[in-house]
Order: C-alpha cells, then structure tokens, then sequence
C-alpha cells in the first residue's frame, strides 16, 4: 500500500434531499484512511439543499471544498473536480450512496499494481430486480449491476482521470474504464465497501429502467 497519498474525493449533487447528501459526506469524513479531500460540486441545485450544504460543508472546511456552478451535468461536475484537486489518487461518490468506514483504505491496497480500478458495490434494494439495469449498449436489455462499471466505484490515479474526461451521456462510466483499459493498467475488484442505493425510483437508472421495459 502507498502510505500518505491525498485521496480527492469528489461529488456532483444535483437537488439532492440533504438528508443523503449528509449521510454521503458524513461517510467520507469517518473513514479510517484519514488524508483525504472532498470536493463537492453543487451542479445548479434550485431546492432548498443549498444553504444546508454551504453550512455543513463550513463546519468541516479542513476537509471540504465546495464549489457551484450552473446546470450542466454530473460529467461536466466531476470533470471540473478533477482539475482542481489536489489527489495524487481520485474517486467519486454520488451523493445519495455512501461509503463503508474502510472504503478508502481497501481502495489503496487494491490498487497498488494499477493505475485504475472499479469495484463491486453493497447494493442496497427493494426488489430482486432492482440488482438489474439497462445495457449500455441495449436499454431493452437488462444486466446485474456487479457486471457494470459503476461510476462512483471509480478509484485512480489522477492522471488517468485527466486524460480520459467523462463523456455527458449513459454509461460515461463504462465507456470511461475501457477507454483507459486501452493505455493503463485497469482491473475490476470484490471489495463491497460502497454502499450502492438502488431503492431510489428517481434515479436515473431507475427511470430509464421504467421507460424502456414499460
């Protein structure tokens, strides 16, 4: 394991209730692996999170950067956190998930051969079927989630980041980790230490899940 690394952290929170946004960061703020940053970037939230955010994210200025901008996607969002931080190590995570006390630290010896890995997720659900999503490359086609490239699953260092920009489209995540399977060392890891919430009916997933199979 490479000892002393600054891991950025990043999330896009876009409307957002604050009550996972809180669960989210508290998540990061307890992890065992302590020399972290966690940079949020409020993509143009118009709900009444925003003064909750700002606040939280004062009381724990040691630690948190935030940032806003106006409406322009998680990609474009995450995308911008990546050239302001200050990581030798970057990862992501989505606002309504969170992570295990020992996520950091299980990505670190993960990775210690490679320059990129994703990994599995505790995937949190109501239903058998909510472990299925839309193919990327056929939205009428339904895969496990432990098969995708989950986009918050992400851990790297930030060099491959800066040259593979997340596209805005579905499946930025996937086309992100074979794009960089093409010039890094990549590998997909079994750590279950990011707790995946696929209870949500708004997500995104779940929507395109709901318009393409009704």
């Amino acid at each position: 394991m490479r000892k002393g690394k600054l891991i950025s952290v990043l999330m896009a929170v876009y409307n957002t209730d604050f009550v996972f946004i809180k669960r989210a960061i508290d998540s990061v703020l307890n992890q065992t692996y302590p020399n972290f940053e966690l940079i949020i970037i409020d993509d143009g939230s118009d709900n009444d999170t925003q003064l909750q955010l700002l606040n939280y994210s004062i009381l724990h200025q040691e630690k948190i950067s935030y940032l806003r901008h106006s409406n322009r996607g998680q990609s474009f969002s995450i995308n911008y956190g990546v050239k302001i931080s200050d990581g030798y190590y970057v990862t992501i995570i989505d606002a309504d998930d969170e992570y295990m006390p020992n996520h950091l630290l299980n990505c670190l010896n993960e990775i210690e051969n490679f320059d990129l890995i994703a990994s599995t997720s505790l995937t949190i659900v109501n239903t058998e079927a909510d472990y299925y999503v839309p193919d990327k490359n056929n939205h009428n086609k339904l895969i496990h989630v432990d098969d995708c490239i989950l986009f918050a699953t992400l851990f790297g260092k930030k060099n491959v980041f800066e040259q593979i920009p997340f596209q805005s489209k579905y499946a930025a995540d996937a086309d992100f980790y074979a794009l960089a399977n093409k010039n890094y060392s990549v590998k997909k890891v079994n750590l279950r230490s990011y707790i995946y919430y696929r209870n949500n009916p708004n997500s995104i997933v779940a929507q395109l899940k709901k318009n393409n199979l009704s």
